[in-house]
């Protein structure tokens, strides 16, 4: 659940020189009449990555278009091995046709075969990150990861809590117990709010330097998505209503400003999901 974009964005917004960024982002940003309403209207859709090539690939075309503007490619959750894994399951705001996408994040569920991105990230410094993603493993772990927007939603909180509160949702689709987090200084304070915590087991004190000088990281971990007792009472409501009613409409609001979601989180052919299966190599 790495947002150092949005961190980035903030510190540019402060500096007063946010017009800097405009011009590499602007080729990708085009206005939807959607979005132009006094309360935009948008889509927020979860699927199992393999389900869905095409929109995996304007994940990655969206996502690495941001990471771009701040030299920040070298983050592992932007690696693309996961449109083919099984475990990984993707969700995306996008207009109501599906022809454009604003964000998104996914779950990728610990599997033995493919590393979490969290131990792409951190394991050379702090190899306890394997242990613990394996001592999980088997009950059901995975990772909330790849988290994007793009200025278009910028403000809204799609593209920080509403998807945050949508991975959390959707895990009990998914089977999972716990979950593992990687988060910028901007967003340790938003995971607390969902039920993360800092996870002191790691680094110092849950702290590493990544993914490159000049940048923190906080590991954090999820100890029981199913209760979701650790989140903050208005994010509980919300993650359990969404996990009662996957497939509603709801006017959200933040700081004021609101935006329509019309969410599409009943996972796919989940029929065919296995976690034990899947798990069997951990």
């Amino acid at each position: 659940m790495i947002i150092f974009v949005q961190k980035a964005l903030k510190a540019f917004r402060v500096a007063g020189i946010s017009n800097l960024i405009n011009n590499p982002l602007r080729s990708y940003i085009k206005m939807d009449t959607n979005l132009s309403r006094d309360i935009p209207q948008v889509r927020l859709r979860a699927f199992r990555a393999i389900d869905d090539p095409e929109t995996c690939q304007r994940f990655i075309e969206g996502h690495q278009h941001v990471l771009a503007a701040f030299n920040l490619e070298m983050i592992t959750s932007a690696k693309q091995a996961w449109t083919e894994n099984p475990a990984t399951f993707v969700f995306v705001v996008e207009s109501l046709d599906k022809t454009k996408l604003y964000g998104g994040a996914r779950i990728q569920v610990a599997n033995g075969i493919y590393p979490l991105p969290v131990e792409d990230a951190i394991g050379r410094y702090d190899p306890t990150i394997h242990d613990l993603v394996k001592s999980y493993g088997k009950a059901g772990t995975g990772e909330g990861c790849g988290l994007w927007n793009s200025r278009e939603i910028a403000g809204y909180g799609v593209g920080s809590i509403f998807l945050s509160r949508v991975g959390v949702a959707i895990s009990s689709q998914i089977g999972l117990k716990t979950l593992f987090a990687l988060c910028a200084p901007y967003t340790v304070k938003l995971a607390e709010h969902i039920g993360y915590r800092v996870d002191t087991r790691l680094g110092n004190e849950g702290v590493f330097y990544y993914p490159r000088e000049g940048f923190v990281a906080t590991s954090m971990f999820y100890h029981d998505v199913e209760s979701v007792e650790t989140a903050a009472p208005e994010d509980k409501t919300s993650i359990l209503e969404l996990r009662n009613n996957p497939n509603i409409v709801r006017i959200e609001t933040l700081r004021r400003k609101q935006i329509e979601i019309h969410y599409d989180i009943t996972i796919p052919n989940m029929s065919e999901w296995n976690l034990e299966e899947i798990t069997a190599k951990i």
